[in-house]
């Protein structure tokens, strides 16, 4: 199975904990990896797209502990993932290297509202360079303390969405009334970006997550038309025929 930031991240930030996390359910048994049930585990169906695009999650404190938390559901699915725990006076040297790297071409993914000078409209990258996007996790609230007090975000362009149907998360009480959870959001920007079937597989993998976690929440059994048989029977469609059609 394969380990990727987020659950390395996860571990470095339980390992430092000086007291549990005492959130819902907590005592509940979970899987490590995916933070559902263990009878309800969904880790051997995790998928793995093939794009052209990687992600950065900046993480609220204890926004990784949350098993409610759909960023890792952005590094299942996409590889080049990469995931650090936000600082406002000590930001990790590493994801300030990363930013700096010049094979990437960063975008910060937050409504252009808040800096309507910096919004991007389009994507568009120089040569030799992949789109980088940047996703603040944590609650709305939090997610506005990381762009206010976050200096080396600064100088990148803000994409922004303006989604046309009510959030699917149902998981946690939002703020607003059409804020989407990080899986959602980034699933929209993938689409943007032009990568029409990662966008359907990530939005489907978001769907099996939070079938099977609601599922576990209220004691109930998995539907038998489950989230999962529908992204089997997606992921069994030949990628190159959805593709072309996108383009047709």
């Amino acid at each position: 199975m394969r380990i990727h930031a987020v659950h390395t991240l996860y571990e470095e930030r339980l390992a430092r904990s000086t007291r549990p996390f005492l959130a819902r359910g907590c005592k509940v048994q979970r899987c490590r990896q995916c933070m559902l049930r263990t009878h309800l585990c969904i880790c051997k169906h995790r998928p793995l797209a093939k794009s052209n695009a990687a992600f950065l999650l900046v993480m609220f404190d204890d926004e990784i502990l949350k098993p409610s938390n759909t960023g890792r559901l952005i590094a299942d699915v996409f590889e080049d993932t990469f995931a650090y725990i936000w600082s406002r006076t000590e930001p990790n040297v590493e994801m300030l290297a990363l930013l700096d790297d010049p094979q990437w071409q960063p975008y910060v993914v937050f409504p252009a509202e808040y800096a309507p000078e910096r919004e991007a409209t389009t994507i568009e990258l120089e040569a030799g360079k992949r789109p980088l996007f940047i996703m603040l996790d944590g609650s709305w609230a939090e997610a506005k303390k990381m762009f206010r007090k976050s200096p080396y975000l600064d100088r990148f362009p803000l994409l922004s969405i303006n989604p046309d149907k009510p959030s699917r998360y149902k998981m946690r009480e939002a703020s607003k009334e059409n804020q989407l959870g990080t899986a959602e959001v980034a699933a929209r920007i993938i689409d943007v970006f032009g990568e029409h079937y990662n966008a359907e597989l990530l939005d489907l993998w978001f769907d099996v997550f939070r079938e099977n976690y609601i599922a576990g929440k209220m004691n109930r059994l998995v539907p038998e038309h489950s989230s999962l048989s529908i992204l089997e029977k997606f992921m069994s469609i030949d990628e190159t025929s959805i593709r072309k059609c996108d383009t047709d």
